[in-house]
């Protein structure tokens, strides 16, 4: 099946990923590894004008930190081989930045009911199917 997958978690949407990440362990060969992966988005710069100076910073480092406990205590629970990685950027490009940085051979992204904005804008897990590198499964 598949020996490097990525699945990605949103912080706002763990019962969601941890489904997705359920799925990934069905599809993991032996000796294969899952990365745990959760992107803190940047506050673009007009926004932090509008900021105490080191607030931005200091918010970003407190969702750095919860988000590496968090997919650390659920790698434990699932007893996943793999690694817990956080980025800090764009969701859609850190993932697949990610994927083609591991050579991965999947990426497992949870995805909601998509509403009209998202037909729009587009979802994540849109993006990420639409120029990642190796194999999406979307898991609704």
């Amino acid at each position: 099946m598949y020996k490097k997958i990525i699945v990605p978690i949103a912080m706002d949407q763990l019962e969601h990923g941890e489904k997705a990440l359920v799925l990934a362990k069905t599809l993991l060969d032996a000796g294969g590894e899952i990365t745990l992966l959760n992107v803190v988005e940047d506050l673009n710069a007009y926004a932090q004008g509008y900021m105490i100076v080191d607030f931005p910073l200091e918010m970003i480092e407190a969702s750095r930190k919860h988000a590496t406990e968090t997919l650390a205590a659920l790698k434990e629970k699932h007893a996943i081989a793999g690694a817990v990685e956080i980025r800090t950027g764009g969701a859609a490009g850190a993932i697949n930045a990610l994927a083609k940085d591991q050579g991965a051979d999947l990426v497992v992204i949870a995805s909601h009911r998509p509403g009209l904005i998202d037909y729009f804008i587009g979802s994540t897990a849109s993006r990420v199917a639409s120029h990642c590198p190796c194999t999406v499964l979307i898991h609704r």
